[in-house]
């Protein structure tokens, strides 16, 4: 999620919860506002009644029948409520509701002496009372109280009873409900989707002045991103960094820059290094072939003059040896100057359209007679007999190059009586090129650094040859595939034999 769906997120739960809060708050205050006023109302009423009718409690003792129609007409201009009779431990003895209490019902004594002392002038924190409703003990009610008392009061006895008003919760009827409407609902939607729409033009307003700059620096990085650090290719106009501001954003755009001129200047620093390193590694390696080339002429010579000669048998000897660590040498020198050319950025491929396998039959009859001389198998065959050819677009000298490789490298290895085997096949999009021996194998530690440059991964003398490794032929390799848009892999065990890999776009996918 970006950050612009998340701000406009943050804002709509916060608008929304704001609401909800807005509305519970205003139908609690409305309710606190319908009870107080109810509450009110029944008070002042009970106030008048206590003023006209001081003998209740004596009228019920002689005459209670006539008590209850008294109460009853009382009530018949106070809608919706229930007037009762409660003596001073809260049992009901009359009542105006057409339930029929259980002889010594009681109600909660509490909220009738607080309904009382607050219809007394006794102030409290809150503006009304609830109690008990003796027709609907599940729910409290608004309830308003006076104390009783007898005309002899006796010491003992202060309160003789209460006089309990219970107000009755109803719906509001239609003529109301639909002034209630016309007044408060349409209105009130009406200013809802005004102020809704308002803040949201405002939230997006301030959402687009957040965001604009953080676009601006993420197109900015995403364009470095795909066309470099080179000069030529700095940022466009159309998405250069944004003003530096004072705020958070500004700051971060700052820091981004100077991170951005920083690392411009490293990568010129690299790219004068890197090609100062290609560059005088082509030269020497240029500048060394010549006399190692003569050297190896000279030595050559030399042996071959000695040639049957008992007496310098020594000294031939000794030539052997300088002539094979020169040979190893202009090798090491050609391989240099190959992986300097590869690492060109300049260097193009010249890719045809040719069959893997015809270019694995090939470089197996190159190497027939060498490893016929050496004891060793090899063959180039296809994953199926009836598969088609192996179509892939190859630079045919650089493919045989890092076969070759492959090969000279297993030969190395592989003891007599082994086998090499080139291997083409076609899975979906891919070529897979394979070179497998039966030689000595390669330790596990040193599977992951066989592509590293200069590292021997095997023996510093091949068992089957006695020669050292260069620790270049596999680098070439890997540049060599990744010039063609694939990659290399290893799998190898000790004692059972190694398999190279190499995964190239087939011509389909190329």
């Amino acid at each position: 999620m970006s950050v612009r769906l998340k701000i406009a997120a943050t804002i709509v739960a916060t608008g929304l919860f704001t609401a909800f809060a807005v509305i519970a708050t205003v139908l609690y205050a409305f309710e606190r506002f319908e009870n107080e006023t109810t509450y009110q109302r029944a008070s002042a009423f009970l106030g008048r009644v206590n003023l006209t009718y001081d003998n209740l409690l004596e009228q019920h003792e002689r005459q209670p029948e006539e008590l209850n129609a008294l109460l009853r007409n009382l009530v018949l201009y106070e809608p919706d409520s229930q007037l009762y009779l409660l003596d001073a431990q809260g049992t009901v003895l009359s009542s105006t509701g057409d339930v029929k209490l259980p002889p010594g019902f009681k109600v909660a004594l509490g909220p009738v002496q607080a309904a009382a002392a607050a219809g007394g002038g006794v102030r409290r924190a809150m503006p009304y009372v609830m109690g008990d409703d003796p027709e609907r003990m599940s729910a409290d009610a608004v309830i308003a109280a006076r104390t009783m008392r007898r005309a002899l009061i006796r010491n003992d006895e202060p309160v003789s009873g209460y006089l309990y008003l219970v107000c009755h919760r109803s719906d509001l009827p239609a003529s109301r409900l639909e002034a209630l409407r016309s007044s408060f609902a349409l209105p009130a939607l009406a200013f809802i989707v005004a102020i809704v729409a308002t803040m949201t033009l405002l939230a997006a307003l301030v959402i687009n002045s957040v965001t604009r700059p953080l676009r601006r620096l993420t197109a900015a990085v995403a364009e470095i991103s795909r066309d470099g650090l080179d000069d030529g290719l700095a940022p466009s106009p159309a998405v250069a960094l944004p003003p530096a501001t004072p705020d958070e954003i500004g700051q971060l755009t700052g820091a981004f820059a100077m991170m951005l001129d920083t690392c411009r200047r490293q990568w010129r620093e690299l790219r004068r290094l890197d090609h100062f390193r290609r560059e005088g590694v082509s030269n020497l390696s240029h500048d060394l072939r010549s006399p190692l080339t003569a050297t190896v002429a000279c030595l050559e010579t030399l042996d071959g003059r000695w040639q049957g000669d008992t007496a310098r048998g020594d000294d031939r000897r000794l030539v052997e040896v300088a002539l094979r660590n020169t040979r190893n040498a202009a090798r090491l020198v050609q391989s240099l100057g190959d992986l300097a050319q590869l690492d060109e950025p300049e260097f193009k491929l010249h890719a045809q359209l040719v069959d893997a396998g015809e270019l694995l039959d090939d470089i197996a009859l190159r190497f027939a007679t060498t490893a016929a001389r050496r004891g060793v198998a090899l063959v180039a065959e296809q994953a199926d007999a009836d598969e088609a050819q192996v179509h892939a677009l190859l630079d045919i000298e650089l493919f045989e190059r890092a076969v070759a490789n492959l090969v000279e490298n297993a030969l190395k290895f592989c003891s007599r009586g082994g086998r090499i085997t080139l291997l083409s096949r076609r899975v979906a999009d891919e070529v897979h090129v394979s070179v497998a021996d039966t030689g000595a194998g390669i330790a596990a530690a040193d599977v992951p650094h066989l592509f590293d440059r200069f590292y021997q991964s095997r023996q510093s003398v091949a068992p089957a040859t006695g020669e050292g490794g260069k620790g270049l032929g596999l680098a070439i390799v890997k540049r060599i595939a990744e010039l063609h848009g694939g990659q290399v892999s290893v799998h190898s065990t000790l004692g059972e034999g190694t398999c190279v890999t190499l995964t190239l776009p087939a011509a389909g996918a190329a």
